[in-house]
C-alpha cells in the first residue's frame, strides 16, 4: 500500500538539510530502485523552485510499504530526523487516484 510521509522542518533547517542530504537521497534512491517510490521532494519555504537561503519548510515522500508500521519505521530512520531537520513527521495511508 502507498503511504504519505509528511515532514515539517525546524526553523532555519537549511544547513542541517545540506549536511544530511546525501544520506537522505541515498535512501530515496533505494526506494526508487526497488520500484516503490512514487514521488519525493521538499517544500520550498518561499514561492520558488530555488528558495536560496530561505530554505525549505518540510518534505513529502509517497512510497509503497508493507504496512503503516513499516512506513513509520522507515520515516523514523531518515537521516534528516537524526540531523534535527524535522520538527515533526506524519505518516498516513495514501490512495493514489490520478494519474
Amino acid at each position: 500500500m502507498l503511504y504519505a510521509i509528511i515532514a515539517t522542518d525546524v526553523q532555519d533547517s537549511l544547513e542541517k538539510r545540506l549536511a544530511a542530504r546525501p544520506d537522505h537521497l541515498a535512501r530515496l534512491e533505494r526506494l526508487k530502485t526497488e520500484g516503490r517510490l512514487v514521488l519525493a521532494g521538499p517544500h520550498p519555504a518561499v514561492d520558488s523552485n530555488d528558495p536560496g537561503t530561505a530554505g525549505f519548510s518540510g518534505s513529502l515522500v509517497v512510497a509503497d510499504f508493507e504496512s503503516l508500521e513499516a512506513a513509520k519505521a522507515w520515516a523514523e530512520a531518515d537521516p534528516y530526523r537524526d540531523a534535527g531537520v524535522y520538527a515533526s513527521v506524519l505518516v498516513k495511508p495514501f490512495k493514489r487516484v490520478l494519474p
